[in-house]
């Protein structure tokens, strides 16, 4: 009898070491390529994960929306908030209310303004947008060099003002072309396209009819990279004449690359950052230390090792 008695009480130990848990996440949209395959990450992983259930709402690119996502979370009980910001400026006020609650909060792939005062039990897990811009510009400033260019006129397409993310990605084409080996790189044009390839392609095209002449498009994300593509093509334009550089390494990027159409990409691994933003959100519900900021690498991608990332997304 004992040794029963103590056999269920080592089995009953066994498995409340695998903690079950429910984690609220709340993503901007669900209508954006990169947030897909990130979203789909984290819920592939979850479900490897024993007693480890996921609420995953769409905000709809909505503050206010998510605000009250955030609020309903806390009022069901959730062990934890994961929050992919729809404006990284309302995420000091998100932390507030996770943190008034006592539930752990983990923000996911936008960087939040308060990140250097975020609450005990926060955390960020991203990729360091200084890496990512600097890396496509770079590669855009080596072909130019490759291709001769002693000068050279760009065009930036940023993603939406009110992300960090953008706002990044645009400071480092600055602080490329700052250098003296990328210093015959100069900005003819720099507007938002709010990381649409619609809105990309309706961007060039009104650049185009203005009669803007440029050697290359850095954009802040692949699907506005697409888009400029687009349209480029349909004004007869042809894509060996001009570089074209965006970010994500999204599956429709990839085969852009592959094509010839696009130039570079950045991988940023969307799946690895859905994956360590539940592993920093549970880690963070048991009590456990996690590091306030987690970076997941970027990685550049030519026609060079295209194929190499063809499979990771």
């Amino acid at each position: 009898m004992k040794k029963l008695v103590l056999a269920t009480v080592i089995a009953s130990l066994m498995s409340g070491s695998a903690m079950a848990a429910t984690v609220g996440v709340s993503m901007a949209a669900f209508d954006d390529n990169f947030l897909t395959v990130l979203r789909n990450g984290m819920q592939d992983y979850s479900k490897t994960l024993d007693g480890v259930e996921l609420q995953v709402e769409d905000a709809q690119g909505d503050v206010s929306k998510q605000m009250s996502q955030i609020q309903n979370f806390i009022a069901s009980g959730v062990d934890a908030i994961i929050v992919n910001a729809v404006d990284t400026d309302a995420t000091a006020a998100m932390s507030t209310l996770a943190s008034d609650a006592g539930i752990p909060l983990v923000y996911v792939n936008r960087q939040p303004v308060n990140l250097d005062t975020l609450p005990a039990k926060q955390a960020f897990v991203a990729s360091n947008e200084v890496d990512s811009g600097t890396l496509e510009t770079k590669e855009v400033c080596r072909l130019l060099t490759e291709a001769g260019k002693k000068e050279a006129n760009i065009v930036v397409m940023m993603g939406e003002l009110s992300n960090q993310a953008a706002r990044q990605r645009t400071q480092d084409v600055h602080d490329v072309i700052a250098t003296p080996e990328c210093s015959f790189m100069k900005i003819a044009e720099e507007q938002t396209a709010n990381w649409s390839r619609q809105q990309g392609a309706d961007l060039m095209t009104n650049w185009m009819s203005a009669g803007l002449k440029f050697d290359a498009v850095i954009a802040n994300n692949d699907e506005m990279a697409i888009g400029a593509i687009q349209a480029l093509k349909a004004g007869g334009v042809d894509m060996k004449d001009v570089i074209v550089a965006g970010v994500d390494a999204t599956q429709d990027a990839l085969a852009a690359l592959q094509a010839g159409d696009l130039d570079a990409t950045v991988f940023q691994n969307a799946a690895g950052q859905g994956k360590g933003a539940l592993d920093a959100a549970l880690a963070l519900a048991k009590g456990e230390t996690v590091e306030t900021k987690v970076y997941v690498p970027f990685e550049l991608v030519t026609s060079a090792n295209v194929a190499d990332y063809a499979a990771k997304n």
